[in-house]
């Protein structure tokens, strides 16, 4: 048995859970996913299942992702997304839909981005999010990724999602990117967030597409090599 499997994890395993939910359902013990969801989000994960499609694996490094995210602004986390210690951050002025649209058009292109301090990036041996739980975060430098669009930008009014504590009122987002590969959105929420005057962070992320496959594709079938390979 090998080929690939498009499965929707969703929130709460580890992607590496679900590598072991797939080698205990097929009895093979040569499986790898390509493109980590952290636990919170859900969405697309491409899973090898046997030797041959583990080795080709590497074919899909670098493709392209599509995020639906919801992003809250006015409040930061120190892992950049809902898992972390939330602390607010009063708005150095009102987060009207006018300059929360204005500074998400900064973010559409190459920009440099500085990964979170919650990441599996090694400095120096030792995975980022590991020194960060011990109290000693790291900070890895810049690097450059492509926003290819952001679109379907909405606003969840404050009255109907009870967006308020101790007098500061923060916005709520959900929106949709499109991204190079090794970007992070949490990254996008937290610069947003500082390019306000304030603080961000993601409320939940799915992911929906890696290159040109998409989340509605999922099932239980296991795609054959030469199928899957020939839409790369």
């Amino acid at each position: 048995m090998s080929g690939f499997l498009l499965i929707d994890k969703p929130e709460g395993p580890t992607s590496h859970d679900i590598v072991d939910d797939v080698r205990k359902t097929t009895g093979e013990r040569r499986v790898g996913h390509a493109g980590t969801l952290d636990p919170f989000a859900s969405g697309l994960l491409i899973v090898g299942v046997g030797r041959e499609a583990t080795r080709k694996m590497q074919k899909l490094v670098g493709l392209d992702k599509t995020y639906d995210a919801i992003f809250v602004l006015g409040a930061s986390s120190d892992t950049d997304d809902k898992t972390g210690k939330i602390t607010l951050v009063p708005p150095q002025e009102p987060l009207t839909q006018g300059r929360v649209q204005e500074a998400i058009k900064q973010f559409i292109g190459e920009i440099e981005q500085t990964p979170p301090a919650y990441s599996a990036i090694k400095i120096g041996g030792k995975k980022m999010y590991e020194a960060a739980r011990e109290g000693k975060p790291m900070e890895a430098k810049a690097r450059k990724v492509t926003i290819y669009s952001i679109s379907e930008v909405q606003f969840i009014p404050s009255t109907s999602s009870g967006n308020k504590l101790d007098g500061i009122e923060w916005v709520v987002i959900s929106l949709t990117i499109h991204c190079s590969s090794g970007t992070y959105i949490r990254a996008i929420a937290r610069d947003l967030g500082q390019t306000l005057g304030t603080g961000g962070y993601v409320e939940s992320l799915r992911r929906t597409k890696i290159g040109p496959f998409d989340i509605f594709e999922c099932s239980e079938s296991i795609i054959p090599i030469s199928a899957f390979l020939s839409r790369l």
